[in-house]
């Protein structure tokens, strides 16, 4: 489990499925309100879009896998090329300012890690459905999907200072 200690926002992405543009407004975004550290939970699709998140976000990105990412990402063995990049293969955990946080892509796969009372929050993605809701005393979040798929596209931001959430919805961004 990764310790991180900060005083800040991190925005929380899903489902970018090669959307490359969305993906722009997404990092100007967080280029423009200072956020550092971004929380993947799948579904880049490529590794061609993993460079592209990799070039243009100085800061850090946690990442674990989603069922649409292709055999090449998921496969991907170089990851050290990236510096800025944590991969997790299934799910990834993280410690923010003594909160214990999982992400995961897939629901149901959340909904048991939030059961086993270790994590006071857990972010997955997959149904591309801006979603919260309270599993014992976890926050189970979906930051919805960057890709403009079945919903708008949206992402989440967290403000580690008083544990907020907010949905920015992508289409709102110029």
């Amino acid at each position: 489990m990764y310790i991180i200690y900060s005083t800040m926002k991190i925005a929380i992405i899903s489902d970018v499925h090669n959307n490359v543009a969305n993906l722009k407004k997404v990092l100007a975004y967080c280029k423009n309100k200072k956020i550092k550290k971004i929380i993947c939970c799948g579904d880049l699709a490529s590794e061609e879009t993993l460079d592209f998140f990799c070039d243009n976000f100085s800061g850090e990105i946690y990442y674990t896998f989603g069922n649409m990412d292709n055999e090449q990402l998921r496969d991907f063995q170089g990851v050290d090329q990236y510096k800025n990049v944590d991969l997790f293969k299934n799910f990834g955990e993280l410690k923010i300012n003594n909160k214990k946080i999982a992400f995961v892509h897939f629901p149901d796969v959340a909904k048991k890690l939030c059961q086993t009372k270790r994590y006071n929050f857990v972010f997955y993605g997959h149904t591309h459905k801006p979603w919260e809701e309270m599993i014992e005393d976890c926050k189970m979040l979906n930051p919805g999907n960057v890709a403009n798929e079945i919903y708008l596209p949206t992402f989440a931001t967290w403000n580690i200072e008083n544990d907020k959430f907010k949905l920015i919805r992508i289409n709102e961004l110029v």
